[in-house]
């Protein structure tokens, strides 16, 4: 690099050229990266959760069971429509097995049950609440 009269750098047309490498080889590899992540966004969204084509579906006592989840009841709150569960995987919400509070979309899904009973159930995440939207105990 050279300096002019004034102290500002001049750069070679060597210099110039190799930089101007560096900026194609940078915008070559961003551009890739970017046009990979859209198509894997693209063909994620063209899956359901479960992994089906849109537009095909499971009948309908094989789609219900699917995304029942078995769980224990820990607690029910009537007053404030919570209950806490035992869970196994949820599925539908990519969600580990745990133990966690639930709100309840009705409230007398929690007269179907008391603690210590195991049920199955059906889950949702409503406006950042996890759902329950069915629970039935198991007999």
């Amino acid at each position: 690099m050279l300096l002019s009269r004034d102290g500002t750098p001049q750069f070679t047309s060597h210099t110039k050229e190799i930089v101007m490498k560096a900026v194609k080889h940078v915008l070559v590899t961003v551009a890739l990266a970017a046009a990979g992540a859209l198509s894997l966004g693209a063909h994620a969204q063209s899956q359901s959760p479960t992994g089906a084509q849109p537009g095909s579906s499971p009948g309908p006592a094989a789609a219900a069971a699917a995304e029942m989840t078995e769980g224990e009841v820990r607690k029910i709150d009537r007053e404030n429509k919570k209950i806490t569960l035992k869970h196994g995987a949820i599925k539908n919400l990519d969600m580990p097995p745990m133990t966690m509070v639930f709100t309840v979309s009705d409230s007398s899904l929690l007269d179907k049950v008391q603690t210590g009973d195991k049920v199955r159930f059906t889950a949702a995440n409503e406006s950042g609440k996890f759902t329950l939207t069915d629970l039935q105990p198991v007999k």
